[in-house]
């Protein structure tokens, strides 16, 4: 962050940034995918490269609140099947963002985003019955599981927009509403907090930025609330039509901005 505290930000910039910060919450126990919005606030008011050191935090208190609240929806089989592939696109990111200038790092996640909602919107239309989540046991799910974690794992290293791409994996597994919310909770608790030596390594994450997460992490908490309140009010279809629109939104704001 170098020189960047809470202090140097202006009370329009702080209003945004806990605003973004709401919307983590509720698209942690809500709509998963929303946050791409967070992203770019966070990247609009901060510096665009330190802006994800300071997201990361906000994401990982998201996190928490989704776990206590979905804990019991998890399911295991698939996290276990995508874990090995995430670590090595977590690995590929961390190189990328070595060289990678921020241009590079939007058109790329942004093409990633979209490509995955075509093919998902794609699979939905021509696919004569739902998968289940319980074919991550065969082969052509193992493909998938592995295809699908290596790009979450690169695409939330480099700009914490991972959730659009597990959203289509996990909406193209046929999971349900809670079993969605419950497996992608434990999948970005675990993923998140595993990023923060890498994020603290490149220097993304110092006492200035955690300075400014702790001023935003209390906005995180009501933003959860509110999403447990709507998810009980969104029906199954609304709910995997809002997550698809978020991962577009997010993709396209990506490349256009």
């Amino acid at each position: 962050m170098n020189t960047m505290t809470l202090w140097h930000i202006s009370g329009w910039g702080f209003a945004a940034l806990a605003f973004a910060a709401l919307l983590v919450g509720f698209s942690k126990t809500a709509v998963s995918g929303a946050n791409t919005v967070s992203l770019a606030v966070f990247a609009a008011i901060l510096p665009a490269r330190a802006s994800t050191g300071v997201l990361l935090p906000v994401l990982i208190a998201g996190d928490v609140l989704a776990v206590l609240t979905y804990r019991r929806h998890a399911h295991w089989p698939t996290l276990w099947r995508l874990f090995p592939a995430v670590a090595a696109g977590v690995v590929a990111g961390t190189l990328f963002l070595v060289w990678a200038g921020d241009g590079a790092v939007r058109t790329s996640i942004g093409a990633i985003l979209l490509m995955m909602a075509g093919v998902t919107l794609w699979r939905r239309r021509t696919a004569a019955t739902p998968e289940d989540p319980g074919e991550v046991a065969t082969r052509a799910g193992r493909v998938k599981a592995r295809s699908y974690g290596v790009l979450g794992g690169f695409t939330t290293m480099v700009a914490n927009a991972g959730g659009p791409v597990m959203s289509m994996y996990l909406l193209s597994a046929g999971f349900r509403k809670l079993g969605f919310l419950g497996t992608s909770a434990f999948f970005f608790l675990i993923v998140n907090v595993s990023k923060v030596p890498f994020s603290a390594g490149l220097g993304l994450i110092d006492g200035h930025s955690l300075l400014l997460d702790a001023a935003l992490v209390v906005f995180v908490v009501p933003g959860a609330f509110l999403g447990k309140w709507a998810v009980n009010r969104i029906n199954q279809r609304l709910f995997e039509q809002l997550v698809i629109a978020a991962t577009i939104v997010g993709g396209l704001q990506l490349l256009l901005r």
